[in-house]
């Protein structure tokens, strides 16, 4: 017990001694060292989803950057969230036939047709980023063939976004809702005006993110009530549409197995990208909590997941849980710096890292994954 103490301890102190890495140190810096203040380095020159970030802290005004980039209080389920997944180790197969791993990238989503697994998550006000706001979104996303789910909240509205959609581009549609029956009403009915083929209500604010970083810039949630947010509401809405209505923010294997029970099409683990309570599990953490406790609800519902992804191999490691989809939200808004172009690239970097990375960990398959690929014991923890 004594050793196990002292392990823990030490762990705490290396915990804090270690610097926390936005950004892992790639080059990046040493690369565009001569770039001029401001000035966003070339597209074509980015070679990853952190690199967007790096080029848009440079780039945007420190207020719009602070937007899209705070988390709450003390930022430890923000920091957290990117730093799970190296906390669970691969275990690569080898002799695999991996050559036709491409093929397998394409995926359906509630009956919808897409080229990978992955999709943009809801997030607000596009035109902190761009002055075009969520055209870039909704185009890149498009050239791409993946999901995009516009925002409640964009700078754009519904209307205003569905104009810039390609025929036939599926979106689903991100809401808060409360009990007023008839705003409900009307965002159901816009929504699916505007083409969205599902609805994601998030169910993760039902107060205030208690947010230090954006509160400096004035940039907090847009979405500040006490919200009364129940089971039961949920019942109720689902008669208020034959939208699906997907649940956003759930957190816990018990919320999970209460969604299968209420009926939903789809659960969406998320913990607000760190922004509502910290000191909440990542995404990766509640998978495997489902993994582990209730493997049933993987084959009973859609689930779709999202928390600090940055790289092909976290993507295959949701995957390998028994993820659906994969949400990816701050590098797109942070590539949508450089338009529909920079949101087309992010799209492309991402569908090839996961085929290099599912390839290298000797996965043939993406649709069938074996869940020990990876060592799901922290790799921190003592012996």
């Amino acid at each position: 017990m004594r050793s196990s103490v002292l392990s823990f301890s030490l762990l705490g102190g290396a915990l804090a001694a270690r610097p926390f890495l936005n950004e892992p140190d790639t080059g990046f810096d040493a690369y565009f060292a001569d770039l001029p203040a401001g000035e966003l380095p070339p597209l074509d020159k980015l070679v990853g989803l952190h690199d967007f970030d790096a080029a848009a802290r440079r780039h945007l005004p420190a207020q719009n950057y602070t937007y899209y980039r705070n988390g709450a209080a003390g930022e430890w389920s923000y920091r957290n969230n990117l730093e799970v997944y190296n906390r669970y180790s691969l275990r690569p197969r080898v002799m695999v036939d991996i050559t036709n791993i491409e093929s397998t990238l394409p995926t359906t989503i509630l009956g919808h047709n897409f080229s990978a697994p992955f999709f943009i998550s809801p997030c607000a006000r596009g035109a902190y980023g761009n002055v075009n706001a969520e055209k870039g979104l909704v185009e890149g996303a498009a050239a791409g063939d993946i999901l995009y789910m516009p925002a409640l909240l964009a700078s754009m509205t519904m209307e205003e976004i569905a104009v810039f959609k390609k025929e036939d581009q599926v979106t689903f549609q991100q809401v808060y809702l409360d009990s007023n029956d008839t705003a409900t009403q009307e965002i159901f009915d816009r929504a699916k005006q505007t083409g969205s083929k599902a609805i994601v209500f998030t169910v993760d604010s039902a107060a205030d993110g208690n947010r230090h970083r954006a509160a400096r810039y004035g940039v907090g949630s847009a979405d500040s009530a006490y919200t009364l947010i129940t089971w039961d509401l949920y019942d109720h809405l689902r008669t208020m549409t034959d939208l699906p209505i997907v649940l956003k923010g759930i957190q816990t294997v018990e919320d999970a197995q209460k969604a299968v029970e209420h009926g939903a099409p789809a659960i969406y683990l998320s913990n607000h990208g760190g922004r509502q309570i910290d000191g909440a599990r990542s995404p990766l953490d509640v998978a495997l909590e489902i993994h582990r406790q209730a493997p049933e609800v993987f084959e009973q519902l859609e689930v779709f997941a999202d928390g600090g992804v940055r790289y092909g191999a976290d993507v295959v490691k949701l995957l390998a849980l028994g993820v659906t989809a994969v949400g990816v939200g701050r590098p797109f808004m942070f590539a949508n710096t450089y338009g529909s172009e920079g949101v087309a690239r992010a799209v492309e970097m991402l569908k090839h890292e996961i085929a290099l990375d599912a390839a290298n960990a000797g996965v043939s398959d993406l649709k069938n994954i074996d869940s020990s690929i990876v060592d799901w014991t922290p790799n921190w923890a003592p012996a």
